[in-house]
């Protein structure tokens, strides 16, 4: 493992009370006791990797990250396994999404020994905050921002990235989501920054995720920025839908798209299981007639946060798309969240070699 040093905060939660926040852990709001810390600069390259007590970064106000956005960030968990040591799930392969973000955004690139290595490093003083309840976890958050003081338009020289943790549990609720269709705002654009985990895309999608809270649903749902035809992604995960047959049909990688972790995950498990997983261009007009023919029979929401997450009905200004009942998960939905979760969790075989186990 890459070598940090370790400052142990003073002043740690109490036992007795990390064991009542993991009770019900609300996601994104309860943080465990320590982060991870790596800055860069063009001189020294990546250097001072430390883990230290949680705590405000001291920033100056003309840091390049507030004035000219280059951030980006990575999300994934860290389960309890059978054996009480912390379960990752292709931590490499966000290593390597992390690299490609800071690529788009002309980042220094962390390599993926100081990517896992810092993941190792908290863990060695944090896992105690891993939950071990039905559908809980340990959301980590690492994140990288440009820190060199200069108001200029151009890559900076000096960055730092950080490592959160959070335990979680469920994203959504238990039942099925409703989903707005926005057809006044576009995510992505070809040639921007859609395939980028980078915090502007998600800025840029909060006012239509406001207009779907208007409008009762709980995700958005966008198209395509060209045609306003063809079923983009949602508003922080991929969608996906399983036909009357079985078949599972997600739109294909188009370079607007999220190279979604979970979603490659479902695509190459599906197939494993003897699902036929499809990637297609699906036309918003043509999902919704298929609903209702019953051509299309689900539909779900697909990410690290949501895991899979069933969505229950479509809504678009003309029209509403129901999927089966509009309350309860179908069949393959939750044949495939069953597959993944127990792989995840350490309670399957995993034919593909995804688990990384951290030894402490």
């Amino acid at each position: 493992m890459t070598q940090f040093t370790f400052e142990k905060t003073p002043n740690p939660i109490s036992q007795e009370r990390r064991q009542a926040l993991l009770q019900d852990p609300k996601f994104g709001r309860v943080f465990t006791d320590h982060m991870a810390v790596i800055r860069y600069n063009d001189e020294k390259g990546w250097h001072d990797a430390k883990v230290t007590p949680r705590q405000p970064l001291p920033i100056d106000p003309a840091s390049t990250v507030l004035h000219y956005g280059q951030e980006i960030f990575e999300g994934l968990k860290a389960y309890r396994g059978e054996d009480g040591r912390p379960l990752l799930f292709r931590p490499q392969a966000n290593a390597a999404r992390f690299a490609a973000s800071a690529r788009r955004l002309a980042m220094a690139e962390l390599p993926e020994n100081l990517f896992l290595g810092a993941i190792e490093a908290l863990l060695k003083l944090d896992h105690e905050w891993i939950p071990s309840g039905e559908g809980q976890s340990l959301y980590l958050r690492p994140f990288m921002i440009a820190n060199e003081v200069f108001l200029g338009v151009k890559p900076a020289t000096e960055y730092l990235f950080v490592l959160l943790a959070c335990p979680v549990g469920a994203y959504f609720g238990s039942g099925c989501v409703p989903v707005w269709v926005t057809e006044t705002y576009s995510r992505a654009a070809p040639g921007g920054t859609g395939e980028a985990k980078c915090g502007g895309n998600y800025a840029a999608s909060l006012v239509a995720q406001m207009e779907a809270k208007e409008k009762g649903c709980e995700q958005v749902l966008f198209l395509d920025a060209v045609e306003k035809r063809y079923i983009d992604e949602m508003g922080g995960m991929n969608v996906m839908f399983v036909r009357r047959d079985g078949t599972v049909v997600t739109p294909p990688l188009s370079g607007t798209i999220l190279r979604g972790i979970t979603r490659d995950s479902l695509l190459k498990l599906g197939r494993h299981l003897g699902i036929s997983m499809v990637e297609e261009k699906l036309s918003i007009d043509d999902v919704f007639a298929q609903a209702q023919s019953g051509e299309i029979t689900e539909a779900f929401a697909c990410g690290t946060a949501a895991v899979i997450s069933p969505i229950g009905v479509l809504k678009r200004p003309s029209a509403i798309a129901q999927f089966g009942d509009g309350k309860n998960p179908g069949p393959v939905t939750l044949r495939l969240r069953e597959a993944l979760t127990t792989l995840q969790r350490g309670q399957s075989e995993d034919p593909f070699g995804w688990r990384y186990s951290v030894t402490l």
